[in-house]
């Protein structure tokens, strides 16, 4: 009886020790768990260098084989660990998951924050900038520089015209030309397709430039339909280089659409004609006189559709234009306007601008 007495006595004075110990290690092997499989402390000849590497996870994949998948690429140190800390997320947040993506994973970072970037979705975004006053012809030879796609899928992609989706798209257009808001764009590299970025786009402008022209109030002096008002501003931007000249080329384009005179814009002739005239390469008689209803110098009115995608300061000049009696204008090449009220004024200044273009030529 008293030497089962000590060792019960025994037993139970060794029990919070063993419960400790026991404690100790699950905790020890815990942090083992979790901490970066590669740092600069443990940066020697017994762990092998590893480099960031992208990993893909495809939709439907499940958190164990995610897991897995880590563990087989070097970047967690156990699977088991992982699968523990799917539970804790999954239990915090029970309508959460990993999101299927390309990942930017590297050995240095911690389970939980390699974890917490699946979790939340932070694939990795390519970029992709369209400047304002681009056409979709641009935007097409952008895009296939960068590898995207080609230009032609592009192209094919901007005259599907969902109405379904975006109501408010023009019922007489061909094409998406003036409706793709320019602007700087991230998108995940695994859904770079040319109905999604043309889906980024139209859904800028349905944000960005529709409520612009849904405000605009009985004041505005022209009263421009959907359509009309993009192609406005699509000239305004191609014709205004320094933005302060904005309002007053469209205050000049409203006084003569106002009085039934042609607007006269070269960037029309050079949308019909598929080209861009240089300070040394102007526009020829010739050219002036194509035959398309884009040529502004041979029709009234304004063109057909846009010619370029303009940008919200544009959208805004045509609907608030600089109250002006100028009607004519000529580009110094140097960004700037000389602008004129008499064709006789600016028949002078384009035979002064010119004579001014000559003689630096001379001199050079």
């Amino acid at each position: 009886m008293k030497v089962w007495r000590k060792s019960r006595l025994f037993i139970l004075g060794t029990l919070p020790l063993a419960v400790g110990i026991s404690i100790w290690q699950s905790w020890s092997w815990w942090n083992w768990a979790i901490s970066p499989v590669q740092t600069g402390k443990n940066s020697s000849a017994n762990v092998q260098e590893l480099k960031s590497l992208q990993l893909e996870i495809p939709n439907g994949t499940a958190a164990q084989q995610i897991g897995t998948n880590l563990q087989k690429s070097g970047l967690i140190r156990s699977k088991l660990a992982w699968n523990l800390w799917t539970k804790y997320l999954t239990w915090q947040n029970p309508e959460g998951g990993f999101k299927a993506g390309t990942y930017e994973l590297s050995p240095s970072l911690s389970l939980k924050e390699i974890a917490d970037r699946v979790w939340k979705g932070k694939v990795i975004q390519s970029t992709y900038t369209i400047p304002e006053g681009w056409s979709l012809q641009q935007m097409a030879k952008y895009f296939q520089s960068k590898d995207f796609f080609s230009s032609e899928e592009f192209l094919a992609a901007t005259v599907e015209i969902n109405r379904s989706k975006y109501p408010w798209l023009p019922e007489d257009i061909n094409s998406l030309e003036g409706f793709l808001y320019p602007d700087t764009y991230e998108i995940p590299n695994g859904t770079i397709t040319p109905q999604e970025i043309v889906q980024q786009m139209l859904k800028q402008f349905q944000i960005v430039a529709l409520p612009v022209y849904k405000s605009q109030t009985n004041s505005t002096p022209l009263n421009l339909s959907l359509k009309d008002w993009v192609t406005f501003a699509s000239i305004v931007e191609k014709e205004a280089v320094i933005p302060k000249e904005r309002p007053l080329i469209s205050g000049v384009f409203t006084s003569r659409l106002q009085k039934g005179m042609k607007l006269e814009s070269d960037p029309t002739v050079e949308y019909a004609l598929g080209i861009r005239q240089t300070a040394d390469k102007p526009l020829t008689f010739n050219q002036v006189k194509v035959q398309s209803p884009y040529n502004t110098y041979a029709n009234p009115g304004l063109p057909p559709a846009p010619i370029a995608n303009p940008g919200l300061e544009s959208l805004k000049a045509t609907l608030t234009p600089q109250a002006t009696d100028y009607l004519f204008f000529v580009a110094r090449y140097d960004g700037t306007h000389v602008f004129s009220r008499t064709l006789q004024d600016h028949q002078k200044a384009v035979v002064q601008i010119r004579r001014q273009r000559n003689l630096k030529s001379q001199n050079q």
